[in-house]
C-alpha cells in the first residue's frame, strides 16, 4: 500500500472533523448535566434544550468551541420561559434568563 501527501492530508481532515463532531456531542451532554444541576438547584423544571450557535475560538490559550444553547424551563408549571446558557469548551461560561414568576406554594 503505498501513502502519498494527498492520502495522508485526507485521511488527517477526515479524523479532524471526527474528533470535532465528537468534542460538540460532549459539549451538549455536559450542558445538558450544568442545565439540569442549575434547575434543580433554583426550583425549576427543564423542558427542552437546543444548541444554536457554535464556533471555533481561543479561550486559555487553546482552540476551542464557544457554543450557545436556549433552553425552555418552567417555574410553576403553567408558563414557559426561554433562556440562554454559553458554554466554553466543557465550560458553562454564562446563563441568561429572563424574569419569571416564582411558585409561592410552600
Amino acid at each position: 500500500m503505498e501513502f502519498s501527501l494527498s492520502n495522508i492530508v485526507l485521511f488527517a481532515v477526515i479524523a479532524a472533523i471526527i474528533f470535532q463532531f465528537w468534542r460538540i456531542r460532549a459539549i451538549s451532554e455536559q450542558a445538558k448535566v450544568h442545565l439540569d444541576r442549575y434547575c434543580h438547584q433554583h426550583g425549576l423544571q427543564l423542558i427542552s434544550i437546543a444548541r444554536f450557535k457554535t464556533r471555533l475560538i481561543v479561550y486559555q490559550a487553546k482552540l476551542d468551541w464557544y457554543t450557545q444553547f436556549a433552553f425552555e424551563f418552567s417555574s410553576t408549571g403553567e408558563e414557559r420561559y426561554t433562556g440562554v446558557m454559553t458554554m466554553r469548551g466543557l465550560t458553562m461560561a454564562d446563563i441568561d434568563l429572563p424574569a419569571y414568576r416564582i411558585n409561592e406554594t410552600l
